[in-house]
């Protein structure tokens, strides 16, 4: 299953400090769209987890040809050759386990993407002090990308927890929120940040998804 994309920052950075230079978009597109309504989730301070799941070999009966799709739930990090820690694999084989995909996606393979959070992962511990976990924030299936309420349908299928949704605003607003400071839907401590889609999810002419990331330490 593919990887997921680049998300993009909102402007472009100086050189030498790193700092985000303001009013310079770091995509047009993003200029074009700014007053627009974007929807923004919280960003989790983990590591990229991909769950793919492939269901068992079928055989299509118009053309007499076997699908070469081995059943299983697979794990994988942002890239195909990233290391996840034994202890969050552990959990993902917990709350992931093949009776919950054969049950409701018999015949369809889906890939969920969201962050590994909590002990020993980034800042973690102050989402989970003594333990890690996983919640969802994109789903592909059938060559789609879900919008949100179809992804918060599966994340309650299989029991497992989406990000927050923060706020529907413009960029310059989301700016703002951001820039104020907000605690974590997690507990009393400032969010990393939010990332940003377009309503409804639009994509560039290279046909990549527009979205973009407000981090709390670019702004405060």
């Amino acid at each position: 299953m593919k990887e997921y994309p680049k998300i993009q920052s909102i402007f472009k950075r100086d050189e030498k400090t790193h700092k985000f230079i303001e009013g310079q978009w770091s995509l047009p597109e993003f200029e074009y769209l700014a007053n627009n309504l974007w929807e923004w989730t919280e960003k989790v301070d983990g590591t990229n987890i991909r769950v793919i799941w492939q269901p068992e070999k079928k055989e299509d009966t118009s053309t007499s040809v076997t699908y070469d799709i081995v059943e299983g739930v697979t794990f994988k990090g942002k890239t195909d050759s990233a290391q996840i820690p034994t202890f969050l694999i552990a959990k993902l084989k917990e709350m992931f386990p093949i009776e919950k995909f054969k049950l409701h996606f018999p015949d369809t393979s889906i890939c969920l993407y969201g962050e590994g959070y909590g002990r020993k992962i980034q800042k973690g511990s102050n989402y989970i002090p003594t333990g890690v976990s996983f919640v969802l924030f994109d789903v592909w299936i059938n060559g789609w990308w879900l919008m949100r309420p179809d992804v918060y349908e599966i994340s309650k299928k299989l029991e497992i927890d989406i990000v927050p949704l923060i706020t529907v605003t413009t960029i310059p607003e989301a700016i703002e929120y951001v820039r104020k400071g907000f605690n974590s839907r997690w507990g009393d401590f400032p969010a990393e940040g939010l990332v940003g889609k377009t309503l409804p999810e639009l994509k560039n002419r290279k046909g990549e998804r527009i979205i973009t990331k407000l981090k709390t330490k670019d702004f405060v």
